[in-house]
């Protein structure tokens, strides 16, 4: 029989087995909760926080995505020590790194020194983001791990797409002030580690001769950072073609080459090419590049419409995202006891990657005049494409490898999610500042009006201003349902499979196992 976990078999349905689990994931999803939320919380209060720490607009993007890049980064080497060693203490350690982080963001007197905490805090997000997946793997065989990747669905997406709304409140609430974005995660992550220690309860694996590939993991992520620095630059600092980027392109490619051929002879690999090379798992992870891109785009550019094309609060801009929020919440949980109940998943991608494209192919025909009930049903459709794909395409994966590769399976598909929103929150955005920039300039020359104009004149301009913001928001949710169409592609091709009943893909394992985690 499979392990014990909790105090419950894994396989057990009971309600008190199932209070067990739930006690146990308590801790788990508050920290994957602020961790996930601290990504967009500050997207509402960057002209502000800027602002107070005398930053530059390159500075300004930075702040975001120096959270991001680490993440991304670090999120395979989380997931590799999650295979070798203890994954309670390797999530208690991730989200004191990520309170650390936290703590000097909101103490940052310079835009560098809160550019270097965010990165800081970043490293933890990854920790968190991967370890609380992992842990639930680890305690849940896959058909049960439906019923609860749809409360990390719910989670996951509700905090990245209600962080702006969040963000919004503390900067309208004058006796907060901008600091507060980054301490109000503080003492959830401080509940979070008591309740951790308190309830979670993993079987440890007892390993020999462990031996952690340094030089690959340190390739990885030198490759990766290098690749996004360039994302998040070019077409602003420096042009596509340029010698820039030929060197940074270059450069990043050259070292996950390099990482591949180390990977490739490595005894412990940070991500075992075995396992990305399965057709299921190299599926799921083109399906998380488009998630990733559409829920990260649809949290910074939706709120950033309503305030600058439709003229609304940023508390306003973050409340008009409810559909959102609702559809992913709603399509999650449904999904989630619908996959456990009959052991199927692909249909429920398929549907949801399907749900996901509709939903962005009608945000693209929006302008500054579309009705908000008619963006309401297309956000109620891209959050319940997310629910129904966020979650369930790691589960797929962690489906088909044993439960001592589960940290890295789980945590590569992460990694491409993750990496889908840097990549997609960069490009898009660049995107957006072109054609905004083109069509405020035609929009100025066709009227005869100068930006600085006064008065009449200056209606005038706000008005041609909201409408390049319409226009420009369109065409990018044009190109995320292009990306969300390749997680159309990519479900259909998945292998149809049932979730299996056992904790491993075998009943005995070669390695030892305790039974419960000291401490």
């Amino acid at each position: 029989m499979s392990t014990a976990v909790n105090g419950a078999s894994p396989t057990e349905t009971s309600p008190a087995a199932r209070r067990k689990v739930l006690k146990a994931l308590s801790g788990l999803l508050l920290a994957l909760f602020v961790s996930t939320l601290s990504s967009t919380v500050v997207s509402s209060a960057l002209p502000k926080i800027i602002g107070a720490v005398h930053g530059s607009q390159t500075q300004y993007t930075w702040v975001v995505t120096a959270t991001l890049l680490t993440t991304t980064a670090t999120t395979p080497i989380w997931g590799k020590l999650a295979d070798l060693f203890s994954k309670k203490t390797l999530v208690q350690a991730s989200i004191a790194v990520f309170v650390l982080g936290a703590v000097a963001s909101g103490v940052s007197q310079t835009a560098g020194q809160l550019i270097a905490s965010r990165a800081l805090q970043g490293v933890g997000v990854g920790g968190v983001q991967a370890l609380v997946q992992i842990s639930l793997a680890a305690m849940i065989p896959p058909r049960e791990r439906g019923r609860y990747s749809g409360y990390l669905s719910s989670v996951t997406a509700t905090s990245t797409i209600g962080g702006p709304l969040l963000g919004g409140v503390v900067v309208d609430t004058s006796w907060l002030g901008w600091r507060w974005c980054f301490f109000i995660g503080v003492p959830i992550a401080v509940v979070a580690l008591f309740l951790l220690q308190r309830t979670l309860n993993l079987p440890v694996i007892r390993r020999e001769n462990v031996r952690i590939d340094y030089l690959g993991a340190t390739l990885i992520a030198a490759g990766v950072s290098v690749l996004l620095v360039w994302v998040s630059f070019v077409d602003n600092s420096f042009g596509w073609a340029s010698w820039q980027t030929g060197a940074m392109v270059g450069g990043g490619l050259a070292l996950i080459a390099v990482a591949v051929w180390v990977e490739s002879r490595a005894a412990e690999p940070v991500v075992p090419l075995g396992i990305v090379r399965q057709r299921t798992t190299a599926l799921a992870i083109v399906g998380s590049l488009a998630v990733g891109t559409a829920m990260f785009g649809a949290a910074v550019f939706l709120s950033q419409y309503f305030q600058l094309s439709r003229g609304h609060s940023p508390t306003e801009a973050g409340l008009l995202t409810i559909p959102m929020m609702a559809g992913i919440l709603i399509a999650s949980t449904v999904a989630g006891r619908l996959i456990s109940r009959t052991g199927k998943i692909k249909p429920f991608i398929i549907t949801g990657a399907v749900l996901l494209t509709v939903g962005f192919a009608g945000l693209g025909t929006l302008d500054s005049r579309t009705p908000i009930l008619l963006l309401s049903v297309e956000m109620l459709c891209v959050g319940m494409g997310v629910g129904m794909t966020l979650q369930n395409l790691v589960l797929v994966v962690q489906n088909t490898v044993p439960l001592k590769d589960i940290g890295a399976a789980s945590s590569t598909v992460s990694f491409f999610r993750s990496l889908g929103g840097t990549i997609g929150v960069s490009v898009l955005g660049a995107v957006l500042a072109r054609h905004v920039q083109d069509q405020i300039a035609h929009g100025l020359a066709d009227a005869g009006l100068r930006s600085t104009a006064t008065g009449s004149d200056a209606v005038a301009v706000r008005e041609i201003v909201r409408v390049a913001y319409g226009d420009a928001t369109a065409e990018i949710f044009l190109l995320s349902a292009g990306a969300a169409l390749l997680a159309v592609i990519a479900a259909i091709l998945l292998k149809p499979v049932s979730l299996r009943s056992s904790l491993d893909l075998t009943e005995k394992s070669g390695e030892a196992a305790v039974p419960a985690e000291a401490g």
